[in-house]
């Protein structure tokens, strides 16, 4: 064991995005003024690139089609550094808001970018805002029939928006009628019965880092990789600001100018891989399989 290092090696990954793309904001940014407002993705993107090869770390790269068109060369650095390349979806639409023909068409053409820009294929899933949710659960069959191996759009706490409160927190199989689905769960805290959402993203940046690392470290000693994630804007204090309701600007600005070294801490604290790396590592055949859609209760 490494000195102040929790085992088994988690889960690092990130959700390649602009800043003007969060869905927090979308009321407030119309798409089709995307491509008129200054992008930041490259540089924010890269400095957690710089970060990850100072701690020797490779993690997944959930990526939307989006930027992959317009930063090819953003997408084969990431590649060529060592890292797992996935699909956050192309356009960054809530899967709530498609239907199932508009679903497979966002998720084929975020792939075909994808592995067309990195060369490689491209097995892994992330839905925009984890919204995947109860009553859409054909989204999974969409994936497993489009060639998709895993998915990490389950968050197994209850939130308005998202959210399977008794899904399982740790990684398993998903039956469904299309087939099989490895599903990689986001990483929460058990106190008690109560779990507490501990997986990165806002939740690193607004609440105390310790719930994070109590998150990570319950789940190292119980023999489990627990799942991280954070978007490149949550490092940019810089980034140009929006005129937005009170609880928008806290939930989206909130925080940015910690970030960075939190995450850095997180790095620092606990040993990390990409999901690719793990699935070569684990026997995913012993893990436990679960017919939908009981597990959605």
């Amino acid at each position: 064991m490494i000195h102040g290092v929790e085992h088994p090696s988690h889960l690092f990954t990130v959700d390649v995005e602009e800043y003007f793309q969060v869905s927090a904001l979308a009321g407030h940014v119309p798409r089709d003024a995307w491509d008129t407002l200054p992008s930041r993705v490259e540089q924010t993107t890269d400095a957690l690139l710089q970060l990850l090869s100072q701690h020797g770390v490779r993690g997944t790269f959930f990526t939307l089609g989006w930027v992959a068109e317009r930063y090819p060369a953003l997408v084969r650095r990431i590649h060529e550094a060592g890292h797992e390349v996935a699909s956050h979806g192309y356009g960054h639409q809530r899967v709530t808001t498609l239907s199932p023909d508009e679903f497979r068409e966002d998720i084929r053409r975020a792939r075909g970018t994808l592995e067309d820009v990195c060369g490689t294929p491209v097995t892994g899933y992330r839905a925009p805002s984890f919204s995947i949710v109860r009553g859409g659960e054909w989204a999974f069959d969409i994936l497993i029939e489009e060639g998709y191996r895993y998915d990490s759009s389950v968050f197994p706490i209850r939130r308005r928006g998202y959210g399977y409160a008794s899904a399982p927190t740790t990684p398993y199989i998903m039956r469904r009628p299309a087939g099989d689905l490895l599903e990689l769960p986001l990483a929460t805290l058990s106190l008690g019965n109560v779990r507490v959402p501990a997986a990165g993203g806002a939740y690193l940046r607004l609440l105390p880092p310790a719930l994070c690392h109590a998150a990570f470290k319950q789940a190292g000693q119980r023999g489990h990789a627990a799942m991280f994630y954070i978007h490149p804007w949550e490092i940019d204090a810089g980034q140009p600001r929006f005129a937005v309701p009170r609880l928008t600007r806290i939930r989206h600005y909130g925080g940015l100018s910690t970030t960075l070294a939190r995450v850095q801490d997180m790095l620092s604290a606990f040993a990390f891989q990409s999901v690719a790396a793990w699935r070569a590592a684990t026997p995913v055949d012993a893990l436990p399989v679960l017919p939908g859609p009981s597990w959605t209760a």
